[in-house]
């Protein structure tokens, strides 16, 4: 028999968990999911500059292993139970100059929000999602997994790598337990972070955001469709693979990008 679905409330009962989510492509992930019937949960160092009540907030710094865990207990002693887990969270603050001006404190700061959060919150809630044989794990990575700006932000790149690699092979560990697992690899999103660098960038270079950003364009080798992503088109995907309609999607890395990344 045909399965219909309702695209309006079709995440309606699900319990949802949006990392880094107090603004940009997380805050717009969140309200998505909130539109399609889920309870969503929202987690960031810093409240929301804009609040929403409908949104369930936890303060938390995730880049800590007590911050992770924190929220897992937080969670499930309030809701029993994650159905959807967006791994959101992402941040690059290294400075520029290539790998000497790198210390360890630049690389470790870096892998651990990029990397070792989404590790950790996803041991914390994967054994209730097993237990039900349910639930949905997206990582959100970047098209710098594959295609690094060595120059400014070589961290990132290299734990944005790690962190595809890491979510094909927890796939392939915990989709025969039910459990889907997707990464989503973002090219340049035009968020408020996003601006704020290309001013950075302009003040340092002493030119204009304009030809900043088209400098950020040209390091990327240009983007085919002419600007960056708006948050709520990355969102709309997500919305995508977390529904009953991508119910056969597991184990794979979209690419978003605007036709940024030169190969197959």
């Amino acid at each position: 028999m045909e399965q219909q679905f309702n695209f309006n409330n079709e995440l309606s009962g699900k319990i949802a968990l949006v990392t880094g989510g107090t603004k940009g492509a997380g805050r717009a992930i969140a309200e998505r999911l909130l539109q399609a019937g889920a309870t969503v949960i929202i987690t960031a160092r810093n409240a929301p500059e804009k609040e929403n009540d409908s949104l369930h907030f936890i303060a938390a710094d995730l880049s800590k292993a007590e911050g992770s865990q924190k929220v897992v207990d937080e969670v499930l002693s309030t809701y029993g139970r994650l159905d959807i887990l967006v791994n959101n969270l992402g941040s690059s603050e290294t400075p520029a100059g290539g790998f000497a001006a790198l210390t360890d404190e630049n690389w470790e700061s870096t892998l651990k929000a990029n990397l070792l959060a989404p590790v950790r919150l996803d041991r914390g809630f994967l054994p209730q999602m097993i237990d039900r044989k349910n639930g949905v794990i997206i990582h959100i990575a970047s098209i710098q997994g594959k295609l690094p700006l060595y120059d400014s932000t070589l961290p990132y790149a290299a734990a944005k790598a790690g962190l595809i690699n890491y979510s094909k092979s927890l796939s392939n560990e915990v989709t025969p337990k039910g459990v889907r697992v997707l990464t989503v690899s973002p090219g340049w999103i035009n968020t408020s972070a996003s601006v704020a660098w290309l001013g950075e960038i302009a003040r340092n270079a002493n030119s204009t955001v304009e030809e900043a950003q088209q400098g950020v364009m040209d390091a990327l080798g240009g983007i085919p469709y002419g600007r960056p992503a708006e948050p709520e088109e990355v969102a709309e995907f997500v919305g995508f693979l977390v529904s009953p309609r991508a119910r056969y999607l597991t184990g794979t890395n979209y690419v978003i990008d605007g036709g940024t990344v030169p190969t197959i």
